[in-house]
């Protein structure tokens, strides 16, 4: 973005705060509601509704708090995305996307050998081998958050208590697990 755009935008949300200007607000919506939608959909494939959802609320945050906006301490776009970014958590959050219907052992249950087609007993095979190697290349403090989390089925809140780390740290290590696992598993 140039800094001419960034000026352009800066004026404009100075002009939704003071003058309720509609014009100024119709600059910033064309501008950003695609890039917010884009934003979310990078982050949750297939998540369409989700995205028009979350744009149309981040459109009308800009609109209620365009006065809070303070150009000294950011650009407009990086406002705008961090509001995104704070309104897709509280979306995912409300909706319930941290909760799973899916019962674990319908996923692993578990069938007598001989009833198993051959093909699907060597993929099970293969994937518990290639999920076991994966886990044993983390490092060890993240191994340890998924441990508890994953594996003796603690709340984030008491794996922090038991490991005496602040609950943000065992927040992101299990994040970082996740994903160096689903990096190492595709491979």
């Amino acid at each position: 973005m140039t800094i001419e755009q960034q000026h352009r935008f800066s004026q404009c949300i100075t002009q939704i705060a003071k003058e309720r200007d509609k014009e100024a607000f119709e600059v910033i919506f064309d501008h950003f509601a695609p890039l917010v939608r884009a934003f979310s959909l990078a982050r949750e494939p297939g998540a369409a509704l989700m995205a028009d959802e979350l744009a149309q609320i981040v459109m009308i945050k800009v609109w209620e708090k365009a006065g809070t906006y303070n150009a000294g301490k950011a650009s407009v776009s990086t406002w705008i995305y961090t509001m995104s970014r704070n309104c897709r958590v509280d979306l995912l959050r409300r909706n319930g996307r941290y909760t799973s219907e899916i019962d674990p052992e319908y996923l692993w249950h578990e069938t007598d050998t001989a009833e198993l087609d051959p093909f699907l007993e060597v993929q099970k095979k293969r994937s518990e081998k290639n999920i076991s190697e994966a886990f044993r290349h983390l490092p060890e403090d993240q191994r340890d958050v998924i441990v508890k989390v994953y594996m003796e089925g603690k709340s984030h809140q008491e794996s922090a208590e038991e490991l005496k780390l602040p609950l943000g740290t065992i927040k992101s290590r299990i994040r970082l697990a996740l994903q160096k696992l689903k990096i190492l598993v595709e491979r």
